[in-house]
C-alpha cells in the first residue's frame, strides 16, 4: 500500500472511530450515574462497564500492540474491565460488576477520553496505524456489538423497576411496528448446492468463514417475522399448556420458570402491553414478535404447522433474496442450527482468538439483524449466537417448511 493509500484508509478508520466511540456516549445521554450503575441479572452489564470494557479493548489489544505502548491509565481496569480474555489476565467476576461503585462514572467517562487521546495520535499516524488496522476495526466492531448489549441489558435492568422508567420517548421496538402488517407468504427455494459464509470482502469476525458449500433440499421460508397479533392466538390456543408443542427442555424450562408470555409483556384488564425502552405500552399486534427463547419459537413454529430455518437456509435466503422483509433491523431470527466452527474454520491468534470459537457449545444460532443493532452492523454472514433459553435479546422469529 502506497503513503496515499494508507493516509486515505486512516483518515476513514479515524472518522469510523470518532462516529464510534460518540454513539456510544449518545446511548446515555440523559441517565443518570445511578441508571448506568445497574445490573439486573448475570447475564446483564452495567452500562457504565459496558464503557470501560468497550475502551479496555483499545488499550489492551490495539495500544499494547504499540512498540512503545504508553502506560495504562490505570493498572487496576486491567483486571476490572476484562470481560472473558483469559490470555489476558485475572477477570473480575461477571455477576458482580454491578458492585463496582468505583470508578465513577465520571472516572469511566475521563478514561475514555485519555484512551480516546492516545488512540487519535495513532489514528493520526498513517504508517505506524497500518499494522494495526485490522485490529482498530476489530475493536469498532466490538464497540457496535456492546451498544447493542447497551440497549438490550438497560431494557432489563429498567423493566425491573416498579416506576417502569423510558429511555427515550419513542423506542427502538416501535420504529419497526409496521413491516409486519401485511398477510404471511412464502418464499421458495429450489436448494441443491450451495454456498455460506463470508468472502473475505469486508469486515467479518472469524465465525463467519470460511465460505463453504452446504447442500440444502428445497425449502420455503416466510416473506417476513412472525407478529405479536401471531403469537397472541398460539397464547390463546393455550401454546405455553401443551407439552406435545415443546422439546423436551422446552418444557422443562416453562414448567420450571412458569413462562407464559414473551419477556416484558403483561396482561391487565382484559389487555396485554409490553414494557419497552419507551415505557409500558400497549401491544402492538402488528410489530414483530420479539423477546422469546429459541423454545418458544420452536413450539410456535409446531403449532403453526412450521419449523424454524437451519443456519445455512436462513443464510442462501438472504444472499439470493435479499428483499425478504425483515431480514435485518427488526428482530434477531432464531435458526435450527447449533453455533459450531465451519469447516476449515481457525481462530484468530492471540488473546482475541477467544472473541468467538471458545463459545461453540450449547448455543444456538440467530440470523439477520434487531432494531438495537446500530447501523452499519448488520451483514447476512453475521452469526449471534445464544443458549436457547434466552428472551432478554431482542429475538424473534421467522418460519420455514419443507417444499
Amino acid at each position: 500500500m502506497n503513503q496515499q493509500a494508507r493516509e486515505s484508509a486512516a483518515c476513514s478508520l479515524e472518522f469510523s472511530y470518532a462516529q464510534t466511540r460518540a454513539y456510544s456516549l449518545e446511548l446515555i445521554r440523559g441517565l443518570s450515574a445511578e441508571d448506568c450503575q445497574l445490573q439486573s441479572m448475570a447475564d446483564a452489564s452495567p452500562l457504565k462497564w459496558h464503557l470501560a470494557h468497550t475502551t479496555w479493548f483499545f488499550e489492551t489489544f490495539v495500544l499494547g500492540a504499540l512498540a512503545s505502548p504508553p502506560a495504562p491509565v490505570d493498572p487496576r481496569y486491567k483486571v476490572l474491565f476484562n470481560s472473558y480474555y483469559i490470555g489476558v489476565g485475572e477477570r473480575h467476576l461477571r455477576a458482580e460488576r454491578g458492585l463496582l461503585s468505583r470508578p465513577s462514572l465520571d472516572e469511566v467517562l475521563h478514561y475514555r477520553q485519555q484512551v480516546d487521546q492516545q488512540m487519535q495520535r495513532l489514528l493520526g499516524n498513517p504508517q505506524q496505524l497500518a499494522p494495526l488496522a485490522d485490529l482498530v476495526t476489530l475493536g469498532l466492531q466490538h464497540e457496535q456489538q456492546h451498544q447493542e448489549l447497551m440497549l438490550t441489558d438497560l431494557k432489563h435492568h429498567f423493566s425491573c423497576n416498579p416506576l417502569q422508567p423510558a429511555w427515550r420517548d419513542r423506542a427502538p421496538e416501535q420504529q419497526s411496528a409496521a413491516a409486519t402488517a401485511r398477510h404471511s407468504q412464502y418464499r421458495s427455494f429450489a436448494g441443491g448446492l450451495c454456498e455460506i459464509g463470508a468472502t473475505g470482502n469486508g469486515f467479518s469476525y472469524d465465525n463467519e468463514g470460511p465460505r463453504h458449500r452446504v447442500w440444502l433440499e428445497p425449502f420455503q421460508l416466510a416473506e417476513r417475522n412472525v407478529s405479536n397479533g401471531e403469537f397472541l392466538a398460539f397464547i390463546a390456543d393455550g401454546g405455553y399448556q401443551r407439552p406435545e408443542l415443546w422439546l423436551s427442555d422446552g418444557w422443562d424450562w416453562v414448567s420450571q420458570q412458569g413462562v407464559a408470555s414473551p419477556l416484558y409483556w403483561q396482561h391487565a384488564d382484559q389487555q396485554w402491553q409490553a414494557f419497552t425502552l419507551a415505557g409500558l405500552q400497549p401491544l402492538n399486534h402488528a410489530a414483530p414478535l420479539c423477546h422469546v427463547s429459541l423454545y418458544e419459537a420452536d413450539a410456535f413454529a409446531r403449532w403453526s404447522g412450521a419449523r424454524l430455518p437451519t443456519e445455512a437456509e436462513w443464510g442462501h435466503a438472504a444472499e439470493s433474496a435479499p428483499d425478504l422483509a425483515g431480514l435485518f433491523g427488526e428482530v434477531w431470527q432464531w435458526t435450527n442450527s447449533a453455533y459450531l466452527p465451519y469447516p476449515g474454520y481457525q481462530p484468530a491468534t492471540g488473546a482475541v482468538g477467544e472473541y468467538n470459537g471458545k463459545f461453540m457449545i450449547n448455543q444456538m444460532v440467530l440470523r439477520g439483524s434487531s432494531c438495537a443493532t446500530p447501523a452499519g452492523h448488520s451483514r447476512n454472514t453475521y452469526r449471534n449466537f445464544f443458549p436457547a433459553a434466552t428472551q432478554w435479546q431482542f429475538s424473534g422469529l421467522r418460519l420455514a417448511r419443507d417444499s
